[in-house]
């Protein structure tokens, strides 16, 4: 693996372990059809001149085929995958999100394999089983059997990580052509249109409830957790392939409990530092994986 995306990968990590913690604290005010909305449209228009100027410093000039392929992107992560994610946090512990999100790379392996033809290793199968043993200890399921933890806010919260783990793998497919800058920011974009069609037709708050008091927290989620950190998770994938760039998020369950805690007072529980051991032991794993081809 190259030095670079081990420094995307952590610096998504980071980014995206503070998100759940951010968007329980906005979801207060904000709709979840209109949070989404907000922050990929502010996050977009935020890297559009960095997306433009690397458009044409690669000559890259966009064809309708690209245009939809922007445009299904866009829907996959945000009016779909983003938009369950944030009913599905609202429901659930931010720390449980986070756990539960972070199995997005399961089935981006699973993708992978029929979208751009990624072998499915014996190393690949240990890591992934050691990412999962890890969060199915975190996530504890004896919560749902004695009614602590919200069915239908995990199964919400699982939907988005199983679309998430679609768009992981499809972004692959012409990141080469169009780059990561220009494909976040203009994915963001389209994505962010169709959710503005939805909001409009649904007579839903718009850009109602911005005040002084959640602007920043607002422009936070836009600018560094959407754009900054959607744009090292692409630029890993650039480098390295999107099921290792996947390893983003089984790093990202060690930062949003501690966050979570300091935050909103979550409690980290003896199930949940187990799963985070195992969760890095699979992250280990994955990382050597690469090493090791990288070396042959």
């Amino acid at each position: 693996m190259k030095k670079n995306s081990t420094v995307y990968i952590l610096a998504a990590a980071f980014l995206f372990g503070t998100m759940e913690v951010a968007i329980k604290l906005a979801g207060s005010t904000f709709g979840a059809v209109q949070l989404t909305f907000l922050r990929f449209l502010l996050g977009g228009i935020f890297l559009l001149p960095f997306a433009l100027r690397d458009l044409k410093k690669r000559q890259c000039r966009l064809t309708a085929g690209d245009w939809l392929y922007l445009l299904l992107l866009g829907f996959i992560c945000i009016c779909v995958s983003m938009v369950l994610f944030q009913i599905g946090i609202m429901r659930t512990n931010a720390n449980l999100a986070a756990v539960i999100i972070s199995t997005n790379p399961v089935f981006t392996m699973l993708f992978a394999q029929f979208i751009i033809n990624e072998k499915f290793t014996k190393r690949k199968v240990a890591g992934l089983a050691l990412n999962i043993v890890g969060l199915i200890f975190a996530a504890n399921p004896l919560t749902l059997l004695n009614g602590k933890a919200d069915a239908g806010g995990i199964l919400i919260t699982l939907a988005a990580a199983v679309a998430f783990g679609l768009y992981t793998a499809l972004g692959k497919k012409r990141i080469a052509k169009i780059g990561g800058l220009a494909q976040n920011s203009l994915s963001f974009l389209l994505g962010s249109a169709m959710l503005l069609i939805v909001l409009t037709v649904t007579k839903q708050p718009v850009f109602t409830g911005i005040e002084g008091g959640n602007i920043l927290l607002l422009l936070y989620l836009s600018v560094m957790v959407t754009g900054t950190g959607y744009y090292c998770y692409v630029k890993a994938i650039e480098l390295s392939g999107p099921s290792t760039a996947s390893v983003t998020f089984f790093i990202k369950p060690v930062f949003a409990p501690l966050l979570a805690f300091a935050v909103l007072g979550e409690p980290i529980t003896v199930n949940l530092i187990i799963g985070i051991a195992f969760v890095l032991a699979g992250s280990y794993v994955s990382f050597r994986r690469n090493r090791e081809t990288v070396a042959a």
